[in-house]
């Protein structure tokens, strides 16, 4: 059997195995923070970016829905103004004809 003092050499180099080892940790824990903090700042700068690709998007959509609206409203009243011409010549055929023929 070992001595106290080979075993307690034996433990003191355990000691600085495990030292070590915890060192290695500190330092790949301290490289993934960096690493997830250079990640996140990449994406708020993305997602930023989508944003404003996304607001800019929507504000000429709507343009041309408003644009679309104007025509079709202006041609609904066209329309409608025709129909009703149409509708009074109609009705008024023989006088309309007896205007012209004089």
């Amino acid at each position: 059997m070992a001595t106290s003092v080979e075993r307690l050499g034996i433990v003191e180099t355990k000691v600085e195995n495990l030292n070590e080892k915890l060192d290695e940790l500190k330092v790949d824990v301290k490289e993934m923070h960096e690493c997830l903090d250079q990640t996140r700042d990449l994406l708020a700068e993305k997602l930023k970016e989508m944003a404003m690709e996304s607001n800019k998007q929507h504000e000429e959509i709507a343009g041309k829905i408003s644009a679309m609206e104007k025509l079709k409203d202006r041609w609904t009243f066209t329309v409608a103004g025709v129909l009703v011409a149409v509708g009074w010549i109609s009705a008024h055929g023989s006088d309309v004809i007896r205007l012209l023929a004089k």
